[in-house]
């Protein structure tokens, strides 16, 4: 699996895999996080995870600026996992107010955590697509070795840049595996110490009852099935000031965890850095040897790349609006419509890194047997397949959801046991779940990894890092849209909201099909 790729892969993997650790056990509860701490609804939960993601992948493009004009690429990397390193710490401190209702401090609180994710999206800007520009340098290098042996040579080491860069993604959905565990458990133990039962509806209940008072049925059975023999019961609004209390402490402690896997990477990338090329610093003296008729032709060619380039960005733009629902819609549905009884709503997330790790060598294997029978498949055309296969994720979840007869998040989560019972309601089982994140992470592993290679590919050597950059800001516009998933989740039955991202897959799918043919004349 590892032959033959260059030597500075699995470090640069490993530097990865420790930041992603670190960012997935955030990235696990966030949405769930701002609205059972702060008693937000979904849908401003959802634009604030929305612009923090949009954040993380827009200040990407400023960090592979930053690279390029510097030419000074580990100094940037290194900068970036100190910055996160530092919100990591600023989200692990279990800042409450005394009034969880009130205007004030509660907002100081909420200003705090929001300036806390800014510091985690730059730190991440300067980080990512610099080191995904470093694995692409090694491959232009892997090729221009090859080169010199023939063309055989330099077919085989082209070939070894997609499965490069599936590797790459691999060790990064290691630590993303793992990560969805952390919240959770620390949650479930320090709840378990104060006499408390994890609840995924308890806290919003909790924060419904401080603002309004109401005692609903929904509310007093919830409330007796989140108390444990041991709690010291004096009235309700002390019971839902400790149970919101409680119940995000022990999230805010899961985020040393983060912090401790950024100083790893940040470890492991020091004492590996020597190993990586400098994209930047190898160009500057090449630019200066090109004649006035090269740099002409140069030109052309560059406008001819970054033409394919923004028309791939444009499909990357609606498969990250859709796939990234794995933080937004597909959270809050894994809590209202999923028994989790026994596995808390974000453990779930941890479904797409396994996929990732378990499906990732089939896959490879697959495109290596149809590059040996001669129908070896394009990278544009792989994307376009990936839209495909996304699509049936959606297409499966509006089957479902029209046998079940879901109405809306919002009109579901309302329905006491005995509403449900009546309407012939109820939840299902994880099975849903874990056919419908089979299916995205499918289409992931044909569009991520690859859109990765495709952009190392057609970027030109002097905008490298831009040009990673380009490709995350693409993702953070998807990402700046994703919050629609959870309105329309809340306000329409939610069949409805699963046909919208299947339109949106196949509409990508049929333009990206369209464009197969030029894009893969610009890559070749």
């Amino acid at each position: 699996m590892f032959k033959s790729h260059p030597k500075g892969l699995i470090p640069a993997a490993l530097a990865n895999m420790g930041e992603r650790f670190g960012y997935y056990i955030m990235n696990a509860v966030l949405l769930l996080f701002l609205v059972s701490k702060f008693g937000l609804p979904d849908g401003v939960a959802g634009l604030i995870y929305s612009v923090f993601y949009f954040g993380i992948y827009v200040l990407s493009l400023v960090g592979g600026i930053i690279a390029d004009r510097t030419q000074n690429y580990n100094k940037t990397i290194q900068w970036g996992l100190i910055i996160m390193s530092l919100g990591y710490v600023c989200l692990a401190l279990p800042l409450f107010s005394g009034d969880l209702n009130a205007g004030g401090e509660w907002w100081t609180i909420l200003i705090f955590t929001c300036v806390a994710l800014l510091m985690i999206a730059f730190g991440n800007g300067l980080f990512k697509g610099n080191l995904q520009a470093i694995v692409g340098k090694m491959y232009d290098e892997l090729e221009a070795e090859a080169a010199k042996e023939g063309p055989d040579a330099l077919k085989v080491a082209q070939e070894k840049r997609d499965s490069g860069f599936q590797i790459f993604y691999v060790f990064i959905n290691i630590g993303g595996l793992i990560a969805p565990f952390v919240a959770p458990l620390l949650r479930q133990w320090w709840l378990n110490k104060h006499h408390f039962v994890y609840n995924a509806d308890m806290a919003s209940l909790a924060h419904q009852y401080l603002l309004d008072g109401q005692m609903t049925q929904k509310f007093q059975e919830t409330m007796q099935a989140a108390v444990q023999a041991g709690y010291n019961f004096t009235d309700h609004i002390t019971f839902c000031q400790d149970y919101i209390t409680v119940f995000n402490t022990g999230i805010h402690y899961s985020f040393i965890a983060s912090v401790l896997a950024m100083v790893i990477s940040l470890v492991i990338f020091l004492m590996t850095k020597r190993m990586f090329p400098q994209p930047a610093k190898k160009e500057a003296t090449q630019v200066q040897e090109y004649t006035a008729e090269e740099k002409k032709a140069m030109a052309t060619e560059i406008k001819q790349r970054m033409a394919a380039l923004f028309a791939v960005l444009g499909i990357a733009i609606f498969f990250w609006l859709s796939f990234h629902q794995n933080g937004q819609s597909l959270s809050v549905f894994a809590r209202d419509f999923i028994k989790t009884d026994s596995i808390a709503p974000e453990i779930w997330q941890a479904l797409n890194p396994f996929f990732v790790i378990v499906l990732t060598p089939v896959i490879m294997w697959l495109f290596g047997w149809l590059a040996r029978q001669g129908k070896s498949i394009s990278t544009p055309r792989k994307i376009a397949l990936g839209m495909a296969i996304a699509g049936c994720a959606y297409l499966f979840l509006m089957i479902v959801s029209m046998v079940a007869g879901w109405p809306s998040g919002t009109d579901f989560r309302a329905m006491n046991a005995e509403e449900l019972a009546t309407a012939g309601l109820s939840k299902s089982g994880p099975w849903v779940l874990l056919v419908t994140y089979f299916f995205l992470t499918v289409a992931e592993l044909f569009i991520s990894p690859l859109g990765l290679s495709f952009v190392s590919k057609v970027a030109p050597r002097h905008m490298v890092g831009l040009c990673q950059g380009l490709w995350l800001g693409a993702t953070a516009i998807g990402n700046l849209f994703i919050w629609v998933g959870p309105v329309m989740y809340n306000a329409w039955p939610i069949q409805y909201c699963w046909l919208v991202f299947l339109v949106i897959c196949l509409v990508s799918m049929g333009v990206m099909l369209g464009m197969v043919k030029w894009l893969e004349k610009v890559a070749c």
